[in-house]
């Protein structure tokens, strides 16, 4: 929420809020967080076929902690994930499955489907390249990013739909913060 505020901020959106020192917890209630920067214990299993995979497909410049993130943050790194709508590691959805094991028959055809963590995690590999190559337009990494993560959540058709709304409003379609998103 501090990034969000941060970055709307910085748009000129909404004005900084001002720091103030959050009420010391009561002790019965105090949770012991990990410590910073420390993998998830969830995510330690599946690190080596995550990094196996982004290496394979993306090359060894590309940093591994943004699928992860991505990872955590769909299914908080439990292959047995289910939302109303999606499965998995990834939280692919029934179609997005089917279309992903068609366009990459190779790599993920014969595969078990979102469920399986393996197929999960190279599903989300190869669909967030096929989604970042389609965005070469944007602005830079940052933007692009952003606007792939968007398309990956929602789906590509709403996130051109708001890149139409910010080129008719005047607003810049190629930089996602503070220009699509708020469409």
């Amino acid at each position: 929420l501090i990034i969000v505020m941060l970055v709307l901020a910085s748009c000129g959106a909404v004005e900084a809020p001002a720091k103030v020192a959050p009420p010391a917890p009561k002790p019965s209630l105090v949770r012991v967080a990990p410590a910073p920067g420390r993998i998830p214990d969830a995510a330690l299993r599946w690190r080596r076929t995550l990094t196996r995979e982004v290496r394979f497909y993306w090359g060894l410049s590309q940093p591994v902690a943004t699928f992860a993130a991505q990872i955590h943050q769909e299914s908080g790194w439990r292959p047995d994930a289910r939302s109303a709508y999606a499965a998995g590691l990834g939280q692919q959805t029934p179609g997005t499955e089917r279309w992903l094991a068609q366009i990459y028959p190779a790599d993920l055809g014969s595969g078990a489907g979102a469920l399986d963590p393996h197929w999960s995690i190279r599903a989300l590999v190869l669909y967030d390249r096929k989604l970042w190559n389609g965005r070469a337009t944007m602005a830079d990494d940052e933007h692009r990013w952003a606007t792939s993560l968007a398309d990956y959540n929602g789906g590509s058709g709403w996130v051109n739909k708001e890149m139409r709304l910010a080129r008719s409003a005047g607003g810049d379609a190629t930089r996602w913060f503070c220009g699509v998103e708020h469409y």
